[in-house]
């Protein structure tokens, strides 16, 4: 006669033990854990959506390349630095990003640099928009660490009319190849969750993201409409802190 594996003695046990919830909340706990595979930390081990880098990336596609800039390379994104000398007011707001392989069981990707940007807080986009093109603030670049990560200081971004609130990021496979867009590996938009947009955009200098946000959902903005679950960041922090935004996201290298 086959013997019962042990696994199949806990359940039998189990199931005389605990009441039916009890034991379906059991067995969906451990299936999502057998699921996990290398994933245990919670982060994402999909790979997230190739985005468009949109009309202002300032990486050379489209007019002025800030990546080949002396001073890009910088975590504190809230002041321009070289020509530049405006600094970007604002709730304070430091995002962390957390690179991995997909096809490595999500292991961290160390010496890549990851290039971030987004518009300030009245929805403007240094170098382009009006009034800050000859300013630079919230543009950075930064090399991934050991356990794949970036850090950079900024500002909550505004929201302007049909986006939804959201930063933009490129993946390059070195620093040294983080000097145009040619070279990228990867490109995406970090989504912002909107309990806490509505709670920065109820304090002073952020008027017009509120009627903007009132006119635009996840589901009906034109990027994040197809799916949003691989780049919406997890929030903590308050207004009067400031926030920290995380996102742990796969590439294919």
């Amino acid at each position: 006669m086959r013997r019962k594996s042990h696994l199949t003695d806990d359940l039998i046990a189990l199931q005389r033990q605990l009441p039916r919830r009890q034991l379906l909340q059991w067995l969906g706990g451990a299936a999502l854990l057998a699921g996990c595979g290398a994933d245990m930390t919670g982060g994402q081990c999909v790979e997230i959506p190739e985005e468009t880098e949109g009309p202002y990336p300032g990486d050379g596609s489209n007019g002025v390349n800030a990546l080949a800039l002396s001073g890009i390379v910088r975590n504190d994104l809230r002041t321009s630095f070289g020509s530049g000398s405006a600094t970007a007011g604002g709730v304070p707001l430091t995002i962390e990003l957390t690179l991995t392989n997909v096809t490595d069981g999500c292991s961290p990707l160390a010496g890549y640099a990851i290039y971030l940007w987004h518009c300030d807080r009245e929805g403007r986009y240094s170098l382009y928009s009006q009034g800050v093109t000859n300013e630079n603030y919230l543009r950075g670049v930064q090399e991934t660490d050991s356990e794949g990560r970036v850090t950079f200081t900024t500002i909550f971004p505004g929201c302007y009319a049909g986006r939804w609130p959201h930063a933009h990021f490129e993946v390059f496979p070195s620093l040294a190849s983080a000097s145009s867009h040619s070279a990228k590996v990867a490109t995406s938009q970090l989504a912002l969750p909107q309990t806490e947009c509505a709670a920065v955009y109820a304090t002073t200098g952020y008027d017009d993201s509120v009627r903007n946000l009132a006119g635009v959902t996840l589901a009906s903005d034109g990027i994040f409409r197809d799916g949003y679950s691989a780049q919406l960041a997890s929030l903590t922090g308050n207004v009067t802190d400031g926030y920290v935004a995380s996102l742990v996201f796969g590439i294919t290298p």
